[in-house]
């Protein structure tokens, strides 16, 4: 099949730090190459790929320029050339002007939803509704708007090679993702300081809430022990969950999927999540981790914390290995193209 994939041009392809939507496409691409697909991926020039590669910029410009109108649309009209003599189906991972003109070249086009529903974005995918496939990222996303016309859902995947289980860790847990006040960091210190633990952070801080929480919030909060990193780069990433005895996550918004966590499981590294968005799909409490509720997670976590040597490290793995691998997720993609190819 040929195959057209449309990355946001913010980041690389895989990304060199923060790029939670750049990890999903690399792995994508890379598997339907692998499986004889004839796939053109569209991204930034200092993208490595098994797909063809074309791009209009040379450099990623990072995450400080996320949205930007001018790249999006320069991006997108590079990108959609001649598209209809070239492929079967389009895959376009972000819902701006690719969206919006993918679905006028008459190419069949799939749209992964990689964030949440907003007024906003319920709005511009109603616009599109009759003419694009959809694709949830879990259930629990799936739910929040039932009125798109999906082909499916596809669970998040990650190249198990990359995460090689260490079933011996070291004493500290630890915190990844943004400082924006829903991801819950402040919950994650105050939980890791009731429990003893020193807590080892690695958060990008670059929109203007996510300064205001670290420096009005989390830089007061912090105990004198914690190590607080910025951007690290996807090795260094590895090595932390590797070698962290839990990971926590305790986020207060619906998180569509979560990729740290089946990240984490496959280190054989528990996590202790609360219950909101695709946690409950991705972790089974008492066996990969545990699900405590949002208003009272850093007691609950605390106690957990108390009980990892009862999680086994290999059902994580397992887990990750059936459900969130590069190969189950490129599977997934490949039954949504045929269905969608199939129906015209």
């Amino acid at each position: 099949m040929r195959v057209g994939i449309l990355c946001p041009p913010w980041l690389a392809v895989p990304p060199k730090g923060y790029g939670g939507i750049e990890w999903v496409v690399a792995m994508e691409a890379d598997g339907l190459a692998e499986a004889g697909h004839d796939v053109t991926l569209f991204a930034t020039g200092d993208s490595l790929t098994k797909a063809k590669l074309e791009y209009v910029f040379a450099e990623a410009p990072g995450s400080k320029l996320i949205n930007d109108i001018v790249l999006d649309t320069t991006h997108t009209m590079f990108s959609l050339r001649g598209v209809r003599e070239r492929f079967d189906v389009l895959h376009v991972h972000s819902p701006f002007s690719a969206l919006a003109a993918s679905v006028e070249t008459g190419v069949p086009t799939v749209h992964t939803l990689h964030g949440s529903f907003t007024p906003d974005m319920d709005r511009l995918f109603g616009l599109v509704a009759d003419r694009a496939w959809f694709v949830a990222i879990s259930e629990a996303q799936r739910r929040h708007n039932e009125s798109l016309r999906y082909a499916g859902v596809v669970y998040n995947g990650i190249d198990m090679d990359f995460y090689s289980l260490q079933a011996e860790k070291e004493d500290f847990v630890l915190f990844l993702g943004r400082a924006a006040p829903e991801k819950g960091w402040l919950r994650a210190i105050q939980a890791a300081k009731l429990a003893g633990q020193r807590l080892v952070s690695a958060v990008k801080i670059a929109h203007w809430t996510e300064q205001e929480e670290w420096e009005k919030n989390i830089q007061p909060a912090l105990p004198p022990d914690a190590e607080v990193m910025g951007e690290i780069t996807q090795d260094e990433k590895v090595d932390l969950l590797r070698r962290a005895k839990a990971v926590l996550f305790p986020i207060d918004w619906d998180e569509p999927f979560g990729l740290v966590m089946t990240e984490a499981m496959a280190c054989g590294t528990p996590v202790i999540a609360t219950s909101r968005g695709a946690v409950p799909e991705v972790i089974v409490d008492g066996e990969t981790g545990w699900i405590v509720s949002v208003e009272s997670y850093a007691e609950e976590a605390a106690e957990r914390l108390r009980h990892l040597g009862e999680i086994d490290p290999l059902v994580g793995r397992e887990r990750v290995r059936r459900l969130f691998s590069k190969e189950a997720m490129v599977a997934g993609y490949e039954a949504v193209f045929e269905r969608v190819t199939s129906k015209g």
